[in-house]
């Protein structure tokens, strides 16, 4: 494990301090996690160790910066009129459901100003604290890396067990939920599993969109700079051929596949 899951101050992150988010950075006018214009919240902490992070600067639930809750609504407003009828506000991370309870209180205080709301997560919790802030979500945007829980293990530390379920809860309550699935070759290519993933969630009716985000070396920087060695560094990205049976298979169950 190549950072320490501080499985503690995970759970001191979700009660402490109430008013305040702790969260990495913050975008605005975002194209790129969710639909329309959105301004994007990155959460700081992660329980997942996925060996292709793009941005480990992301996990130590101690770092980034505390942010008034109530400010970041104020921000959202002034941002409004560029949201249209489809932006709104992304929370992305990092794993924002280590901040669940605040997160809750976020949206509600969105909602209230008429605001859009979308969560970006792996699915690591599944509690009623989680289910309440997934209600309270417009759009789930639902990472799962992988099918096959041996293969995710070593890919993230962690097993999939928990995001499926998060997957099966979304879709009993018929909210529209996005999946998303990161293509690195020699991990998540294989075309067996690629088919079970499709498989797995053909029958959804929640599921409006399947995005297929093609592994790169962008944030292997990031892990010099934090001395972390980064397993993936002679990894290459997708083949065009590997993106594009990938983008064949998902399209066998998925009527909306977009590659990325």
């Amino acid at each position: 494990m190549y950072f320490q899951l501080q499985d503690i101050e995970a759970a001191k992150l979700n009660i402490d301090d109430p008013d305040h988010l702790r969260i990495h950075s913050l975008e605005t006018f975002g194209t790129h996690d969710g639909p329309g214009i959105r301004m994007v919240v990155f959460a700081q902490g992660c329980q997942f160790r996925c060996l292709y992070c793009q941005n480990p600067d992301t996990l130590d639930v101690k770092g980034g910066s505390l942010v008034e809750i109530e400010e970041l609504v104020k921000r959202a407003v002034r941002q409004k009129s560029y949201f249209g009828k489809t932006g709104g506000v992304t929370v992305s991370g990092g794993e924002p459901l280590l901040q669940r309870n605040k997160l809750l209180h976020f949206f509600k205080l969105l909602h209230e100003q008429g605001i859009n709301t979308c969560l970006d997560t792996n699915g690591r919790l599944n509690n009623h604290q989680a289910q309440e802030l997934f209600d309270n979500t417009d759009l789930l945007l639902l990472d799962v890396k992988h099918i096959n829980d041996e293969i995710h293990h070593k890919l993230t530390g962690l097993t999939n067990k928990n995001t499926l379920e998060v997957a099966a809860y979304r879709e009993s309550t018929g909210k529209p939920m996005w999946l998303r699935y990161v293509l690195v070759p020699g991990w998540t290519d294989q075309p067996e599993y690629l088919e079970e993933w499709g498989q797995h969630f053909t029958n959804y009716k929640t599921v409006e969109r399947v995005e297929i985000i093609p592994f790169h070396q962008l944030g292997s920087q990031k892990w010099e700079l934090l001395n972390m060695p980064y397993a993936l560094k002679d990894t290459a990205a997708p083949t065009p051929e590997s993106k594009a049976e990938a983008f064949a298979i998902f399209s066998k169950y998925f009527k909306n596949v977009i590659l990325k």
